[in-house]
């Protein structure tokens, strides 16, 4: 049983999620549900799955290289370069390097995304750095997640 972080708290949280390491610098019950502000580290190789969401999102890469999918191809950014999502766009990122990999995510209402990563992400000590052990993703639960906060998950391109 992993443990769970309280979605109406407004103080910084870490939680993990498919190789990712998320730090809400700024949660949403901070900000009147206007937005979140969070720090993510990437391990080499993961990212997230391919989705669409109701929310506006943004990607700031501080660290490493991202690659992300926008109108329908992989776009690499590097340190110092930003991605927009308008809602409704098909995307999702991955981390190509050998080494971590970190950006800061705004997302705006700030709850939609913050409520999916408290039901499906693992806490992990604030601030945590290293990846716990990574273990098969319960796919049911997170797209039924994501079905409740307004994030569409989809299957893997054949």
């Amino acid at each position: 049983m992993t443990s769970r972080v309280n979605s109406t708290e407004a103080g910084p949280m870490t939680v993990h999620f498919l190789g990712n390491l998320l730090t809400f610098h700024i949660r949403s019950a901070a900000t009147d549900d206007r937005f979140t502000l969070i720090e993510n580290r990437t391990a080499p190789g993961q990212g997230s799955p391919m989705h669409r969401q109701a929310d506006d999102e943004a990607f700031y890469v501080l660290e490493g290289e991202y690659e992300f999918f926008l109108d329908g191809a992989w776009q690499r950014k590097g340190p110092g370069e930003a991605v927009h999502i308008v809602p409704g766009t098909v995307h999702a990122f991955r981390n190509p390097g050998k080494t971590d990999a970190r950006m800061l995510i705004i997302n705006s209402p700030g709850s939609l995304h913050e409520a999916f990563f408290v039901d499906v992400g693992e806490k992990t000590d604030l601030y945590q750095a290293s990846f716990p052990p990574m273990t098969q993703p319960d796919v049911p639960a997170i797209v039924a997640s994501g079905l409740r906060n307004r994030i569409e998950i989809l299957p893997p391109a054949a």
